[in-house]
């Protein structure tokens, strides 16, 4: 069976086909970063012939929240969101895992830079989607020289589009200089996140990860990591403060985020973290195993975590 090749987006209330899915270079979003996003996950399960969006509603949810920095009227409420998305997935029918990126943005198209009163649209597209970093050994990262953007300049607790050149500028540092990527820290020096994940320390058996007020955004896996630290393994966990230098000699230390998923770090600043093999920690790595359980549906607990879409038999693109 031949399996149609066009790929569809979600733009100003309906599908599209993916090239025709573009702006105006006037467009206030495009010339300002004033839009907020999300990044979800799918994962396809081969025996399930389903792709299970791996807590949609929360994204959503916090994207909705995030509006209101910017102050972006939604045309679609948070069931609408879900709908849209669920038949992007189903037309595109990568049946492979995929990334879905909704936007929310000032669509008005004028100059004066301010927010109130210009009109906003809704977008979204996806992709078949792999690794972010590779996770099955441990990554080397340095601590950035760039600082983490401030609450009262451009808070990081939305997922702000013009936010993002901040981490833009974090990780291509980190890259150029050798690194696979880099932990930032705050405007007062201590720890924030990673260029665009949030940070995990274990020490003497205890998972340690900074405030939300430290600079960080709430990530969605974030917190799924603490609750399954909590509930499932019984591991205390700490939300506090962390310095730089407890970076070098901690346990365990791992990123976290939708892209990333979970990603174990074998050294910072040339100082290896651990046994210094490499090799993923042992509290790390049974978070690692039951977070890859969950979001490709083998964990019956955790099901309402999941939005399942079922493939369609001809529908989308074999890319």
């Amino acid at each position: 069976m031949t399996m149609q090749t066009t790929e569809w987006a979600y733009l100003r209330g309906e599908f599209v086909p993916l090239p025709e899915a573009t702006i105006s270079i006037k467009t206030h979003g495009f010339l300002y970063g004033t839009s907020v996003f999300e990044g979800i996950r799918g994962y396809w399960s081969d025996d399930k012939e389903t792709t299970y969006l791996f807590r949609a509603r929360e994204h959503f949810e916090r994207m909705l929240r995030n509006a209101k920095l910017l102050m972006l009227d939604s045309p679609l409420d948070l069931e609408g969101m879900v709908a849209t998305t669920t038949e992007l997935i189903q037309r595109n029918n990568y049946r492979k895992d995929a990334y879905i990126q909704p936007r929310l943005y000032k669509s008005g198209q004028f100059i004066p830079p301010y927010i109130d009163g210009v009109e906003t649209d809704y977008c979204c597209y996806t992709q078949a989607f792999g690794k972010y970093l590779d996770a099955s050994k441990g990554i080397k990262v340095c601590v950035s020289s760039w600082r983490r953007l401030s609450d009262n300049s451009l808070t990081p607790r939305g997922k702000i589009g013009g936010a993002y050149v901040n981490s833009c500028l974090s990780s291509s540092e980190a890259h150029l200089n050798g690194f696979d990527d880099a932990i930032v820290l705050g405007e007062d020096g201590y720890i924030a996140e990673g260029s665009a994940m949030n940070l995990f320390m274990v020490k003497h058996n205890t998972l340690i990860t900074p405030t939300t007020t430290d600079g960080i955004l709430e990530g969605i896996t974030r917190g799924t990591f603490i609750e399954l630290a909590q509930q499932e393994l019984g591991i205390e966990v700490c939300a506090r403060r962390i310095q730089r230098s407890e970076l070098y000699d901690c346990d365990e230390l791992f990123f976290t985020g939708t892209a990333a998923q979970m990603v174990p770090i074998a050294s910072v600043d040339h100082r290896t973290v651990g046994s210094g093999t490499g090799d993923v920690g042992p509290i790390s790595q049974k978070l690692k195993d039951l977070y890859e359980r969950i979001v490709k549906g083998n964990h019956p607990a955790y099901e309402h975590w999941l939005t399942p879409v079922p493939a369609l038999a001809g529908a989308g693109t074999s890319s």
